[in-house]
Order: C-alpha cells, then structure tokens, then sequence
C-alpha cells in the first residue's frame, strides 16, 4: 500500500500521496491519463487500493475504457434545503431506530445552502426583496427549526443560511477549496458529491463532482462508500473563439445541444484543446453547469493560472492560493502542456456559436434569435388569441436567476448595460410581464450596484427579488395581477424566458405552456418587446421617444466595455461575507436534543413511512402500469415543485388538516403524505392511458377503466393487492436529482420502471429505493403493448443473470436489470436505502 510522502508546499509540512511516483513505479504514462482520471487515481490510493489504482492508470493512459468498479469518498457533502430536508428526515428516523442515536453521525462535512424556498411572490418593485424574505421565514420557520435542530445534532453539519445565495455559486465563491486536506494535513484534490444535480458547477474550477439522489449521499454521510463504474472519460476538445457578441450562455445552449447529441449520457466529459485557456474561470462554470443538461456524469477542466486568478479574485488568501498552485504542479494536475489521451474525442469550435435560446420544453432545444417565432408557432400553430389585454405568445414571466448565468459577472454586465441604453431610449417592458432579478449571491448586487448598472436594471422592473433558485426552480410567484385568470378563460399559450438551466414543461409556472432558456441580456431585450413572437434579428425591440425604432443590435454592449466593467468592479472586496444574512436566521430556535421530537400534526417534517420498508423479491405477478409514458419524462413530471394546487390531491389533503397557505411542492418534501398525493400530478405529463394530450395527472384504474386522479388510482390498487409498474420511453427521469421521483413512485405501490434508457441519477434513485429499473428491448409501443395488460415479470434470478422474463397477455419479452454494480444490487434487495442503513447500524451495535 502507498504512503503518503512527507514534503513541504507554500511553506507548510504536509503529506501527499505522489501520483508522478506511482506512476513511474507502475510503468504508465501519468501525462497521458486524462486529469478527471488522475483525480480517480489519487483516491484509490488514499483507499489504499494499489492494484486497482495502477490497472486504472495503464488503461486510461492507453486511451481505454476505465472497466473498473471503485469505491469513492469525497471530500465533502453539499446539499440544499429542498434534498437536504428530507436527507435529514431520513437521518432522523434512523436515530428514532438505534440504540445509539450519536452513531447515526456523519463522517464528512456536510454543508446545506438555504437557496430554494424563496419564492417571488412580489417582483418589479424596490421593496420585493425584503417581502419575500419576510415571507419565506414564516413560511418555512418549522423547516428551518428543523434544520437548526440539524445542525446542533449532527456533527460536521453546517447550514448557510437563507439569502447567502444559491448553492453552487456559494459553493464556488465560498466552499470550493480545490485542494483539501485531510487528518494529519494530507493534502489532496478537493471532491465534491452534491444533492443537486448540477454540483457538477464546481468542475469548471477543477473541484471533481456531480450530482446523486439524497439516499445515496446518506449512505455516504454515514461512511460507506459510494460504488461507481467509472464510465469512459471523453474528451471535448475546443477550439477556435468566441465572437464578439456571443454570451457564454448562448455557448453552454450551443454546447447542451451538440453534446446530448452526441450522446454522452453517463459519461465523464474533460475540457480540452487550444481554446480552453481562453475561457475564464465563470465561463468554465457555466458550461460545467449544464453537464446534466447534456447527459454527462461531469464536465471537468483541470486547474491552471485562470483557476489560481479566480480564487484570488474571490478573496481567498495568497497562503491558500499558493498551496494550491503547488500542490497541483508536484502532483501533476495542474494543466501544463501534458497530451491526455481519450478514447473519445468531440471537436467543437467556439467560433461557429452565435446569439441563441432553447426552448419551448427542453434545455437542448437550441435555437437562433431567428428562430424564436417559428418555434413558438410549432408549438402554437393558430392565430393569436387575445383574453384580458394578454395574447397567445405574450411573455408572462422575464427572469434574471438561476446560478448558470448569475455566477457570471459578463452575462450580469452585459444585461445591466443593455438595461441602460434601454432606459436611455426610453424604452418600458409592457405590464403583463413579470420580471425579477434573484442574484446567485450578494456580490453580484454589490458589483451591479457599484457599476451603477443596478439602478438601469431596477427602471426596468428588474428589482432584486431574492438570492436563491426561484424562477428557475419553479418559485416564480403568481403571475402579474389578471394575467392568470386571461390565461385559464381563454386556454392562453403564454411564455416565460429565463436566465437559467432548465425550462421543462409547468416547471417554471403552472400556467405557463411555452419556456425559453436565454443569457441575463436576452432575457431584458425579451422584456421590452413583450412577447416570443418576435426575429430579434431584424425587428425592433420597441421605438424610442422620438417614435424611432430601437434595435437590440443598437443597445448590445461590446466585449472591451465588459471587460473594463469587470476589472474595475468584480473585486475580493465584493465577495466578503454579508452579517446581513444572519439577522432572519438568528431568530430562528430549535431544541437542543439528539432525537428529533417529531410533532404528529406538523405538515411540514413526517417520519417517513419507507424506513421499515422490508426486502421485496420474487416474482411480480398481475401487476398493471399505473402509467404510461414516452420520451423525455423528466423528474419534474414526477415529483413537481411550484405551487400545489387547491383542488389537488395535495392541496385536499392540506386543506383537510386546516392548512391554508400550501406553500410549495419543494417545501412540503419532509412530509411523505404531501409528495405521495403529488407524485405524477404535473399537469402536462401525458400518459398515454388517459389519451394522447396532457392527462393533468390522471390515468385509468385497470381493469376498471375509470379514469381517475394517479393518488387514487394507486390507493385503489394498493387496496386491492394490485402491484404496480411505470412504462416509459427514451430518457426516463432526465433532470434534477429528485428523490421524490423514487420516493413518490415507491409510495404508489410502483414495484419496477420499464424504459428504453434512464438517465443516470433518476437510476440511482430508483434502485436506492428499491424500485427495480428494466431496460426494454424496444419501446412499449413497439413490443405490441398498449398499457392495459396484466403483466408478469420473472424476477428471481434477476440479480445473477441481470435479466427477466415478462409476458403481457401473450406478449413476452426479455428485459435487462439496469444496475450498476454489486452495491447497487445489496440496496435494492434490502428494500432500499434507509432499511439497508439500518441493518448495518444494528449489525454493528450487536458486535
């Protein structure tokens, strides 16, 4: 087993364990392993698993396919409120069920960000801020006592509290420190396993990490190792240069576009190629952002000079910064001319990029400013109809959010100065539309408000709304006053557009059918004009006073101008900690206990009925398909977040209990018996048992035929010893790391999901909690299924051949087990993550 060689680094005694020595004594090529790799191979020697570490380094230095199952142990666990909450449930419970609550403790340090639970539910005015704050502490304070009571149980458990910003941009400003150090100050790379997809943010600073369901980082925080199979690494080789003109959000759309058609779903992406010194740190940021956009496990670039100026610029310490720089050059991973050879390659030429969005549904749906009105007429193909001074195509929601952008001081420059130039000319945005600014964290205030650019951008209707997700995450508020009651009399076909990462369908507002993704400066210039039915390449944003057109050629700023905004403002005095985040979070109490006292009539934090799930295994016989679906099912048509409607399941069940503020999905995600009643109830899922539209989470009772709300339909086939199962296409669960799309599912007497392909952490989730993913030979439709039948699946030797036998009404078919690895395989068949946790406590307190 390798020691760790004792040295000194920027003056300091550290250990390290040598990656160039192991290499030479191993016989490979360390400056042809891929740095994503190299980061892989550190780990296993610090696990002191030799043999695996030198089989890794010679196949990937050899351009191979990694081939190898490993345990991995970051270095750190991120998460926020919205997985954090029921992760901590979780937890909870488990100390409810040992003998020794303090053994269920973590075994890393855990930071939870307070980003999701504030909600714009005032925009466009100076006072929007500090009453949405206001209300998000009384909405949520029971789930913040809760996580107070967290953070004072659990050891190494550390909540940033509410208005710090959002996750991964505090995470990159604040958390990140590229390289740790671990108990006897042995240094190495810094790793990151988050609750939220996009953790994979933090790669564009050369941190490695990604994102997995709340279950898994349980298993982790109570120090078992997270087995992977290292997929292959790939290798996107940029080159060329941006034009002058181009956002680094039209590059990421552009980039999301090529890459999920590539099909890199799973895979570990490196950044390579000439153009990638040019990129700065945020650019990296943004593009590593999106990884679950396209499909990628990560979206690495490795550490070189603009990384060390990024730390330094966000006002990390020359000591620290210097430790890094060396750390990373001893032990190779600092980027320095080495030719990291992959088994892949993807050229893309930066050059070739222009001004674009994507939409109406999906993140890869990229299309230019040209195409704008043709894509909303495919979706919306009659002609405009106008309710209420609202027209079909109209933009209802403009919202500058989401940590893709808002981490990027150029994208927030570049939509401050069009905002000027647009007061300049006098331009106004029309008063159906919503527009909010939700900044990824205060220094972004600070250096608008310094530039002078916050005030242009309040003239505008873009007041700063709150420091979270919001928009983005379906915490956008109601829509302007009248604008929703226009939509629903006359079945309006209404927009969003927003600066963030994902525009599935209801995700951003319920009402709103058509969401586009767009850089800060496009989401203005869409503003002004009002609506999506607009070429932004040839026709005027609005006239100016003078009756003249205005064009958004006209108020475009120029790269130099940014550039020189940049230097003088994005300072590491804009980054120091804010006391002003404190003030709500300091009255918030909570008990000082080791268990959790849990209150029988809260409706925010339950115990969650799965943790004594038992084992389930044999044969499924007589099962039906609760539903059927197609492609692209995201995690959002599962679990939803947004509003929880009055006349919902959820929103019944609340009322029931005299609740009369819902709050939101997301909110309610400690409390089963809400998200149960939620699961599958997005109004803009089709299920293809209800008939071909929008089945507004309904299905049909089989072989009854009732058409009837999914709750229900599932609460009857529990009752009537009816196992259940989900069809789906291509892509099932793509989108965020929801555990509810596991949990929710779980909850409805779901047994097994038959799809043609998973993306990767709904997968994960799905055999964490003990619902077994099949991967169909083919689609559903194509197997001759409709979605009625009796189904029988053979299931006993499923985990030794990784097969099963099903038959539906004479149709019969083979399907493959869609699991991962070994470890995998122990969870499912306990029944899934928290009974498996719970047996290896007790097995350990019987020793």
């Amino acid at each position: 087993m390798t020691a760790p060689i004792r040295t000194r680094l920027a003056g300091q005694a550290v250990g390290l364990y040598g990656l160039p020595e192991f290499a030479e004594a191993s016989g490979f090529d360390l400056g042809a392993v891929p740095y994503t790799g190299r980061v892989l191979l550190e780990s296993l020697l610090r696990a002191g698993d030799d043999a695996a570490a030198a089989g890794l380094g010679k196949r990937l230095a050899a351009g191979e396919e990694p081939g190898l199952e490993m345990p991995l142990r970051p270095a750190r666990i991120l998460v926020q409120d919205y997985t954090g909450i029921p992760l901590l449930v979780d937890l909870a419970a488990l100390r409810d069920r040992v003998a020794e609550p303090g053994r269920v403790n973590p075994a890393l340090p855990v930071d939870v960000v307070v980003d999701h639970s504030v909600q714009a539910d005032v925009a466009g005015r100076p006072d929007a801020l500090a009453r949405n704050e206001a209300l998000e502490l009384e909405r949520n304070r029971e789930r913040y006592a809760f996580l107070k009571w967290a953070e004072g149980a659990f050891d190494g458990l550390r909540v940033i509290p509410p208005g710090s910003g959002i996750v991964h941009q505090v995470n990159l400003e604040r958390l990140a420190t590229v390289v740790a150090r671990a108990e006897g100050d042995v240094l190495h790379p810094d790793t990151v396993i988050g609750t939220d997809s996009h953790t994979t943010m933090v790669n564009g600073l050369g941190v490695l990490g990604w994102g997995v369901g709340g279950l898994e980082a349980e298993a982790l925080m109570l120090g078992l190792a997270q087995p992977i199979r290292v997929p292959p690494l790939a290798g996107v080789r940029l080159t060329g240069a941006v034009r002058p003109g181009t956002s680094p959000t039209d590059v990421v759309l552009a980039l999301t576009e090529r890459l999920r058609r590539e099909n890199v779903r799973g895979l570990m992406l490196e950044f390579t190629g000439p153009a990638v010194a040019a990129l700065s740190a945020p650019d990296r940021c943004t593009i590593a952002n999106m990884a679950p956009e396209y499909g990628a496990m990560s979206a690495f670039f490795p550490v070189d000079d603009e990384t060390l100026d990024y730390l330094r610029r966000t006002g990390r310490t020359e000591r620290d910064v210097a430790l890094v720089a060396e750390y990373c050059r001893r032990q190779r991973l600092l980027r320095e001319g080495d030719a990291p050879r992959f088994g892949r390659v993807i050229e893309f030429d930066l050059g070739e990029v222009g001004p674009n969005l994507a939409g109406p549904s999906r993140p890869d749906q990229r299309i230019p400013l040209a195409g704008l009105p043709g894509s909303f007429a495919a979706l919306h193909p009659a002609e405009p109809r106008t309710e209420g001074g609202v027209t079909d195509g109209d933009l209802v929601i403009a919202s500058i959010t989401s940590c893709t952008s808002t981490s990027n001081p150029k994208a927030m420059l570049a939509a401050g100065l069009l905002a000027r130039r647009a007061v300049q000319r006098g331009l106004t945005v029309p008063g159906h539309v919503k527009t909010s600014l939700s900044p990824g964290s205060r220094a972004v205030t600070r250096y608008l408000r310094d530039a002078g650019l916050l005030d242009d951008l309040e003239k505008l209707g873009f007041h700063v709304a709150g420091y979270g997700c919001m928009t983005c995450n379906g915490g956008s508020g109601p829509l302007s006053d009248g604008v929703g009651d226009a939509v629903d009399r006359a079945g309006l076909t209404v927009a969003a557009v927003l600066s963030g990462n994902r525009n599935f369908e209801a995700r951003v507002h319920a009402q709103v059918r058509a969401g586009y993704l767009a850089s800060p400066a496009l989401v203005v210039a869409l503003a002004l004009v009002g609506h999506v039915r607009v070429d932004l390449d040839r026709e005027p944003l609005g006239s100016d006073a003078d009756g003249e057109p205005v064009f958004l050629r006209d108020l475009w700023p120029q790269d130099v101008e940014l550039r020189a905004l940049e230097a003088e403002f994005v300072t590491p005095e804009v980054f120091a900690d804010d006391p002003a985040t404190q003030a709500g979070w300091a009255a918030v109490t909570a008990p000082d206990s080791a268990v959790f006292a849990w209150d029988e009539d809260s409706t925010y934090i339950r115990p969650p009925a799965y943790a004594d799930a038992r084992p389930r295994s044999g044969p499924l016989n007589g099962a039906r398909a609760l539903l059927a679906l197609g492609d692209d099912v995201s995690t959002d048509h599962i679990s939803p977040v947004g509003a929880i409607p009055a006349d919902s399941p959820a929103g019944r069940h609340l009322r029931e209990r005299g609740v009369r503020d819902f709050n939101s999905y997301g909110s309610r995600r400690g409390n089963h018996e809400v998200m149960a009643r939620g699961t599958f109830s997005n109004p803009r899922l089709r299920n293809r048992l209800a008939g071909d539209g929008d089945s507004g989470g309904r299905t049909l009772h089989l072989p009854s035929g009732e058409r009837l709300p999914v709750y229900e339909a599932a609460c009857r086939y529990a009752a009537e010893g009816t196992p259940l199962i989900v069809l789906a296409g291509r892509s099932y669960g793509m989108g965020s790391s929801r555990d509810w799309a596991a949990k929710g599912p779980w909850l409805l007497g779901v047994r097994a999901v038959l799809a043609e392909s998973f993306e990767r952490i709904h997968r994960a989730n799905l055999c964490a909690m003990g619902i077994l993913p099949l991967l169909l030979p083919a689609s559903w439709p194509e197997l001759g299924l409709s979605g009625r039948e009796e189904f029988h699946l053979a299931l006993d030797a499923v985990r030794e051949t990784g097969e099963a036998r099903v038959t539906a009404d004479g149709t019969s078919f083979t399907v493959r087990a869609d699991v991962q690895s070994a470890g995998e395989w122990d969870v499912l068949l306990a029944g899934g993550t928290l009974p498996y946790l719970l047996g290896r406590l007790r097995e350990g307190e019987g020793r």
